[in-house]
């Protein structure tokens, strides 16, 4: 959830007026660099490391992404035939305010129906990220502001063109929450060293409410709390939540991340008076990525580990402890001039996923607790230059209930198939 605002179309003023004499800012484009002091990259620099507009002689440098799909899917022989959706449009704006501070913001409509079920239903706009970092070392720089928690990779490298599918990952939309951000303070820094790159962010923020478990979707459900907008300016249980990350990559190996999200997530005090224990949500993040030389194959993968603290009297459908992930494999088979593109990529892909809500077995009988879902979803993609994305996908998903069965048009299989279009601007 986005905080809505008012701005929208004087942001949208001042890009139209901007771009009209604008040119490319190179240093900020994901592209391959000219020197080795800054072709070195962590999933950290992904809110930077995106392509902008500078603007003429100003501080300011502006860009964006757009996604749009068309989907047919069917759950069960059910199906709503052909859905156009205009997913997403984000506007970035960044700025040079003096030597060593510098401003980025990232505004969006959003109107995702496969994306997170705990914000409100229906097109918003709003802020997704707001923050000014302050750099007094390479290894010492202060973040403020509302923030992405660096909780694994994906939150904070979200961007649809990066991706050859038109979803996001389950796991990371539906378990975590989607583009989780939250109103704080942190510390961050980077060290290089030939191939070698280090690097470590540590916040503290807003966090998660009693909606995590007391929601519609009958379960332990963490996306819930993405819904409050009170959450941006007050804390539900009065305590700070905690986010830390570290990675380490290599030029010719790939780049590691470990990452922890934790704190008091209830209501435990009201009007000074303790009305229940403190209770706590713990989330325990890898992500690794690299690419196979001379064959050039991608490889992106994140699993995370949630642990809850429930009350005593909740129901097994609420859990204590929840596990998921995907990993996407990447092959470009082509890649030259296509038509008139110079540097166009054709690719092969495949996701696959896995969530289960429900770890455990059942007290009463020892069985086995399910309630998962897993999704394989192999895709074929046209890229004709880096930054647009043209892609098919076809979806293979199923899922069972608490006691394992796939019954029911809710949760029985899903086929889908969809095509869509990404590019920055």
């Amino acid at each position: 959830m986005k905080i809505n605002l008012q701005i929208i179309a004087a942001a949208a003023l001042l890009f139209c007026s901007g771009s009209a004499f604008a040119q490319i800012d190179s240093t900020l484009l994901n592209t391959p660099a000219k020197t080795d002091t800054t072709k070195h990259s962590l999933s950290m620099d992904a809110v930077y490391n995106r392509p902008f507009l500078k603007l003429g002689k100003t501080p300011v440098s502006i860009g964006g992404y757009i996604e749009s799909d068309v989907l047919y899917s069917n759950t069960s022989g059910i199906t709503n035939g052909s859905q156009f959706q205009f997913r997403r449009f984000s506007l970035f704006v960044a700025s040079t305010i003096s030597k060593h501070v510098k401003f980025l913001s990232e505004i969006e409509y959003e109107n995702d129906p496969t994306g997170d079920p705990g914000e409100s239903s229906g097109a918003q706009f709003g802020i997704e990220y707001a923050a000014i970092d302050i750099e007094f070392n390479p290894l010492v720089n202060l973040r403020g502001g509302l923030i992405l928690n660096p909780i694994g990779s994906f939150n904070q490298n979200h961007d649809g063109p990066k991706y050859e599918f038109t979803d996001r990952p389950i796991a990371m939309t539906q378990m975590l929450p989607d583009t989780w951000s939250n109103t704080g303070f942190g510390l961050y820094g980077k060290q290089y060293a030939n191939h070698w790159m280090f690097g470590y962010e540590f916040y503290v923020t807003g966090g998660f409410d009693d909606a995590i478990i007391d929601n519609t979707q009958g379960k332990t459900f963490l996306p819930a709390a993405n819904a409050s907008l009170t959450r941006l300016t007050s804390s539900a249980s009065g305590e700070p939540l905690y986010t830390g990350k570290l990675s380490i990559g290599n030029d010719k190996i790939g780049q590691l991340g470990l990452s922890y999200m934790g704190g008091v997530y209830n209501t435990w005090r009201i009007e000074g008076a303790q009305v229940d224990n403190k209770r706590s949500v713990n989330v325990f993040d890898v992500d690794f990525n690299t690419t196979i030389p001379r064959l050039h194959t991608a490889i992106t993968t994140e699993w995370a580990w949630i642990f809850v603290d429930l009350p005593a009297d909740y129901t097994p459908e609420y859990s204590h402890r929840q596990y998921g992930g995907y990993i996407d494999i990447v092959q470009p088979i082509i890649h030259g001039r296509i038509l008139d593109w110079d540097n166009a990529t054709v690719n092969l892909a495949v996701r696959g996923e896995y969530v289960d809500w429900n770890q455990g077995n059942f007290v009463a009988t020892g069985q086995r607790m399910y309630n998962d879902v897993w999704s394989i979803m192999p895709a074929i993609s046209f890229r004709p230059t880096p930054l647009t994305v043209l892609r098919v996908n076809y979806r293979i998903q199923n899922a069972r209930d608490i006691t394992g069965n796939t019954i029911g048009a809710a949760i029985g299989p899903t086929r889908g198939l969809s095509f869509g279009v990404s590019t920055y601007f």
